[in-house]
């Protein structure tokens, strides 16, 4: 009879692991959160994201622990990357959108609520942020039309948040 007592003690530590980095996860973007006055709707799209990550490490490494040989586990990794990769390659806008609105919360000054114009020489876009997603970024214009931006879009493109100065300068421009 074999006896899996090394396999079940070391997987009862990466878990307990696991859930020590969750909850010390958790607890540092609910403090960057308050500290940077961001919308707290914001706060489940990234924790998700680095839930999954979190959750790919773990089980990566009780199949390491359980016996699962490098080859294999090399060969499993390279097949699913394969499909993810072409998966990604047909929809790669997913992706950079995903990644467009984890840099958007931790380093943009862009936030709910703020007045901002889209600097771009075909559209002059100028209004308040109404929500950000983890792929959208929607806006009502002073025009009155909603417009939803691609998160990629708002890294890519210029965007100036507006303060009183700003508005009185647009408004003498368009007189």
């Amino acid at each position: 009879m074999i006896i899996y007592k090394d396999e079940i003690l070391l997987s009862i530590v990466v878990f307990a692991i696991l859930i020590f980095i969750l909850l010390v996860t958790k607890r540092i973007i609910k403090n960057f959160i308050v500290l940077r006055r961001i919308n707290a709707d914001r706060k489940k799209i990234i924790l998700s994201l680095l839930y999954l990550f979190f959750y790919a490490i773990a089980g990566t490494t009780l199949m390491i622990i359980w016996g699962v040989e490098f080859d294999q586990l090399s060969v499993f990794i390279s097949s699913v990357l394969a499909v993810v990769g072409i998966a990604f390659f047909a929809q790669w806008s997913i992706l950079c959108n995903l990644t467009a609105s984890i840099i958007l919360f931790f380093s943009h000054p862009v936030r709910i609520g703020d007045r901002i114009r889209v600097l771009d020489k075909d559209f002059d876009w100028t209004g308040e942020v109404k929500d950000i997603t983890g792929f959208y970024l929607f806006m009502l214009t002073d025009q009155g039309e909603n417009i939803t931006l691609p998160t990629s879009l708002v890294i890519q493109k210029g965007i100036q948040i507006m303060d009183k100065s700003s508005l009185e300068k647009i408004s003498e421009e368009k007189e």
